[in-house]
């Protein structure tokens, strides 16, 4: 699985921001969320400072809300910091932990943008559900740009790791709260990225 197809997606329904946050979702293939897009105008954006820290997933944890854990996976397919697999657990407030391994790449430029994306890695599969319930599928992009920051994403959990209840709200409940999760997680990638 790439990320590719996901961010011509993204590319495709790109919000047409008028000077402050905007966001814009669509539903794909059956899935049970919609996949999101969201937009933030903001002046001074240093691109380089920016794609460094979404790059630096070790230090997620303590800079990145509600990561519980994250550490890069050895895997010679993968050499930061162009790209690097991880394993990544968080935690959702009230409901409880979800977690994956990941594939993150800088994609270099397109249309303006300087994209960086990631793909869920079948290591996911391997992972004790115990320790959370596991994603059936995780992939999103950071967009970023001189005067905007751009952060996607599309994500569920399996249905067979958690209850019908969590499972409806960790789908339907997230696509409620996409706007609010999609706006705060581009502010604290922000504040990050100038420390």
């Amino acid at each position: 699985m790439s990320s590719q197809a996901f961010v011509d997606r993204v590319f495709q329904n790109l919000p047409r921001s008028g000077g402050k946050f905007s966001f814009s979702a669509w539903k794909h293939a059956g899935q049970p969320t919609k996949e999101g897009v969201g937009v933030l105008p903001t002046s001074g954006v240093d691109v380089e400072a920016m794609a460094a820290r979404i790059m630096d997933v070790d230090h997620y944890r303590g800079n990145v809300d509600h990561v519980e854990e994250c550490r890069t996976v050895p895997d010679g397919a993968y050499s930061p910091p162009q790209s690097v697999r991880f394993y990544q657990r968080i935690k959702i407030p009230v409901l409880g932990s979800v977690h994956h391994e990941l594939v993150l790449q800088d994609l270099g430029e397109r249309d303006g943008w300087r994209v960086l994306a990631w793909h869920q890695h079948s290591g996911t599969d391997a992972l004790n559900k115990k320790q959370g319930a596991r994603s059936e599928y995780n992939v999103g992009a950071w967009l970023l740009k001189g005067d905007a920051v751009g952060y996607a994403l599309s994500s569920a959990p399996r249905r067979d790791d958690v209850g019908r209840l969590k499972f409806a709200a960790l789908t339907k409940g997230a696509d409620a709260g996409a706007t609010q999760v999609v706006q705060a997680n581009i502010e604290g990638m922000l504040r990050w990225s100038k420390r």
